[in-house]
């Protein structure tokens, strides 16, 4: 019995202007989508006009598409590339505003694990931050939004080997900072 991807048949069938498959698609990952994006906007709002800015351009391209080829990593690479314009368009204006104030977090009266839980979550953020580009964004891709090597590499346009190789570097640096950051947090590993 042969299992049939969904983004398959929702391609070809909006590639036929089929308005069903596309509030299917729409659906299946709206919400992923806008995760992927804030990873790189930081900003709710903004991720959520991209991903329907991405959406409406699906819809005008919708003739083209090439249902051979993974819809899921095409909604994935649009929102990374308007996510990138997005993020060249802002440059400017982030940097003359100090958004340090966002990433405070008020601490008074809240136990002491609560805030050191909320440290190391917040230095887990900025330690994926540091990553290059391209391990960030595999991570991303591979850990919170749960794409398979396959997806990622169509995604990225890289062969899966080099999502593994992204991979293995993103997480072997993480590891290296949690251990200095705090030794005794990764002792299990042995």
């Amino acid at each position: 019995m042969e299992s049939t991807d969904p983004f398959s048949v929702w391609c070809e069938r909006i590639k036929a202007s089929d308005r069903k498959a596309f509030e299917d698609v729409f659906r299946a990952t709206h919400d992923a989508l806008i995760r992927y994006c804030m990873t790189f906007t930081r900003s709710t709002p903004a991720s959520m006009d991209i991903v329907q800015d991405v959406f409406a351009k699906l819809w005008e391209v919708r003739h083209t598409l090439d249902p051979n080829r993974s819809l899921k990593a095409l909604l994935y690479r649009m929102v990374r590339n308007l996510a990138f314009n997005h993020h060249r368009d802002t440059k400017n204006r982030e940097a003359k505003h100090n958004t340090m104030a966002d990433y405070v977090s008020d601490t008074v009266d809240r136990p002491d694990e609560v805030v050191g839980s909320e440290m190391l979550e917040h230095r887990l953020h900025e330690w994926i931050d540091e990553l290059p580009d391209r391990q960030r964004e595999a991570l991303t891709l591979s850990r919170f939004e749960g794409l398979s090597h396959d997806e990622i590499a169509a995604m990225m346009e890289i062969s899966p080997r080099t999502v593994n190789n992204h991979l293995v570097k993103a997480l072997k640096h993480i590891r290296d900072q949690i251990r200095a950051y705090e030794p005794n947090l990764l002792s299990y590993e042995g």
